[in-house]
């Protein structure tokens, strides 16, 4: 009986776009583990399974691809915060509800992310790219919050002016960060739960009379 020769696995090339999220990715990983400045480039290329190469390949520098990582690791926290921020079909109270419970809620809250976060924050007040993308992220957010917020108002036939919605958000940003942050590191001591609860209460005081309605 003639055996048959096993067939080659057919060559699957990658697009670039692919190749960059997976090496995002990976950096991701190894910072997650090691810190920004365990994150080398030869641990990279390892937890990514590629040659350094092909990191060069894709990043000018090993700096170009820190900062495309921690752009990647902002707006997907943002977005996984923010997934009902613009459903319709729901009240503006009901989505800024959402907002609280994912934004205080796994996978939001990961430790893998908080270490993340921590890794690259320190360089924020340091290197000018980092604090644009922090900027940047950070105003993003924050303008969802500002429609949530006036659109809340309108429904509760309520007014402010722009600048009070400006304030208004800028409270509820820092009321989800700083309970964010603690749930993140003591998540035994400070459940979802209660940090909801305590979020929602905070931010429709925040908001204003009616907004809970």
């Amino acid at each position: 009986m003639t055996k048959t020769a096993p067939q080659k696995p057919k060559f699957r090339r990658e697009n670039p776009e692919q190749r960059r999220e997976q090496l995002i990715e990976a950096t991701l990983r190894v910072i997650a583990r090691k810190g920004v400045m365990g994150a080398t480039v030869r641990e990279i290329s390892a937890e990514a399974g590629v040659a350094f190469s092909l990191i060069r390949h894709h990043f000018n520098t090993k700096e170009d691809l820190m900062y495309a990582a921690y752009a990647h690791h902002m707006q997907r926290m943002a977005q996984l915060s923010l997934a009902s921020a613009g459903d319709s079909d729901r009240s503006p109270i009901d989505r800024m509800r959402q907002c609280i419970h994912d934004t205080l809620s796994l996978p939001v809250t990961k430790s893998e992310s908080l270490q993340i976060w921590a890794g690259f924050i320190q360089m924020v007040p340091h290197d000018a790219r980092m604090k644009q993308i922090h900027i940047d992220t950070y105003l993003g957010f924050r303008a969802t919050l500002e429609t949530l917020i006036k659109d809340a108002l309108l429904a509760a036939d309520s007014h402010s002016t722009p600048d009070q919605i400006e304030a208004k958000a800028i409270a509820c940003n820092a009321v989800l960060d700083g309970l964010w942050l603690e749930g993140s590191m003591l998540p035994d001591m400070l459940p979802p739960a209660q940090l909801i609860e305590i979020a929602e209460t905070t931010i429709m005081g925040i908001i204003g009379p009616h907004s809970d309605t």
